[in-house]
């Protein structure tokens, strides 16, 4: 009798722990620095959910808005000690991993949202996303677009030569200060959170941002022209540690890089919604909104800027540029 209760509660524990194994769960932390009603956010926060939903509970994933984990530059160091499993962040802080990702933010290498869509699916995406990875370790699953980068200004802009002299806020990212300075502005780089008081108070003359965030921080309350220079398709990459890709089953990156393909892809239409409305809300609010010669200020920037000083390769340009 006492042989048989052995071999039944060894038996019943050998079910249990069997049974804990299969409903074992990894918890992972996935950062970034946008607000919680932002796109970036919600389908962030969507793409978890369905990761926990596929992998039947075996991933579960703590998003954390709004810088909590840390600023950007923070974030993505994060990756490196393992303090973040998961970021959203743009191709600028990639490329201090490998600079020739950052010809994305060269002025005018996109067309439209649509053409960096396109990139995204491209050749040329895929071996500059390797070439990331290799540099750092880390995986790019998808590309979000973030919004078109126009400029508000306190005078009209129609061409390039207009913004000679014009102090200009520009955050302190090489490609971002490019066009700017090629037409001849001063940049200045203000903190992001200081740009409204410092268009109010004349200590610059300008910005320049996506429609979205020119609403949502209010800047045409100070800044009565929109010019719609379109000089960078602005976009972020979801990106995954070296170490949690590296542990990962083919099946579950399979699942990982379909959600978050997913997200990203959910994440784009509603910002190209918004901006798309945009424009119409501006122009109602009896704001300037300008179509500006964009070969003007392209002609301009490529007279005046080289793709070496950023550490770019004009063949990935042109690569991109080539992309249908």
């Amino acid at each position: 009798m006492k042989f048989r209760l052995t071999s039944i509660l060894g038996a019943t524990a050998a079910v249990l722990v069997t049974a804990l194994a299969a409903h074992a769960q990894t918890t992972l932390k996935w950062a970034h620095v946008y607000e919680t009603s932002e796109p970036f956010h919600t389908e962030s926060v969507w793409a978890a959910e369905e990761i926990a939903k596929r992998t039947e509970g075996r991933y579960k994933v703590d998003v954390f808005p709004a810088s909590q984990l840390g600023k950007e530059a923070d974030i993505n160091q994060g990756l490196k000690l393992g303090t973040v499993d998961i970021i959203i962040s743009g191709s600028s802080f990639a490329s201090r991993e490998y600079p020739p990702i950052g010809v994305t933010y060269f002025p005018y290498i996109f067309r439209d949202p649509s053409h960096l869509i396109a990139y995204t699916k491209s050749d040329v995406f895929k071996r500059l996303a390797e070439g990331y990875e290799e540099a750092s370790g880390n995986h790019i699953t998808a590309v979000t677009y973030y919004g078109t980068r126009h400029t508000t200004a306190n005078k009209p802009i129609e061409k390039c030569a207009d913004m000679a002299g014009l102090k200009i806020r520009v955050p302190d990212v090489p490609a971002y200060l490019a066009m700017p300075r090629a037409c001849g502005a001063n940049t200045t780089p203000i903190a992001f959170a200081e740009v409204y008081l410092a268009l109010q108070n004349g200590t610059v003359e300008a910005q320049e941002n996506p429609l979205t965030t020119i609403e949502a921080k209010k800047f045409y309350e100070v800044q009565k022209n929109i010019i719609l220079s379109g000089h960078i398709v602005d976009h972020l990459n979801t990106v995954v540690s070296k170490t949690l890709w590296s542990s990962l089953s083919d099946e579950d990156k399979k699942i990982f890089s379909e959600v978050m393909a997913e997200a990203a892809e959910r994440a784009t239409k509603i910002i190209e919604e918004r901006e798309a409305a945009l424009v119409a809300k501006f122009k109602e609010q009896g704001l300037t909104v300008t179509e500006v010669d964009k070969s003007d200020f392209e002609k301009t920037v490529l007279e005046k800027v080289t793709f070496e000083e950023f550490g770019y390769k004009k063949e990935d340009w042109e690569a991109i540029r080539a992309v249908q």
